[in-house]
């Protein structure tokens, strides 16, 4: 799976409301419950907490990955979400974050959930990525810049 399918359109929320981190896990489960059209809201947070509990993801400048394993999914599934105003996120630089891409995965899934990972990784090592990420207005344009770039490590590989 590539990650222009774990981040599809309707999992994309441009315009994040969210002042706070706790605020920001909120708004992205309650979009990709919307979404998927599940009721597992309180275990997709739990399994978000008690992993943020551990160590912030807001790992780089401007960039949070939160993610957690839940057995309320059955498949590794993604919420991208887009802040114009940048959010509180107790980042490891102490500076607000601006994209956060939620993981989510089953408990025994590790090794897929790994993979998109590092998928991400990559393309967060190209700094224009972000940059034309974060200037996306909606979730079409997000969701093609994934492509874009993930199209680009693809044919690197």
């Amino acid at each position: 799976m590539y990650l222009c399918d774990l981040f599809p359109p309707e999992c994309i929320k441009v315009g994040l409301e969210a002042e706070d981190k706790d605020e920001a896990f909120e708004e992205m489960v309650d979009h990709f419950c919307q979404a998927s059209k599940s009721n597992a809201r309180e275990n997709i947070l739990e399994a978000l907490r008690i992993r943020e509990s551990k160590m912030s993801t807001g790992i780089r400048k401007g960039i949070a990955i939160p993610h957690g394993k839940t057995n309320a999914v059955d498949r590794v599934h993604g919420v991208l979400g887009i802040s114009k105003k940048g959010i509180d996120y107790d980042a490891l630089d102490g500076k607000p974050v601006y994209l956060l891409f939620m993981m989510l995965a089953p408990q025994r899934d590790s090794e897929e959930h790994l993979r998109h990972l590092k998928r991400l990784a990559e393309l967060l090592d190209n700094p224009k990525f972000y940059t034309d990420l974060v200037a996306q207005e909606d979730a079409q344009g997000a969701h093609g810049i994934i492509k874009k770039y993930e199209d680009v490590l693809t044919k690197l590989d």
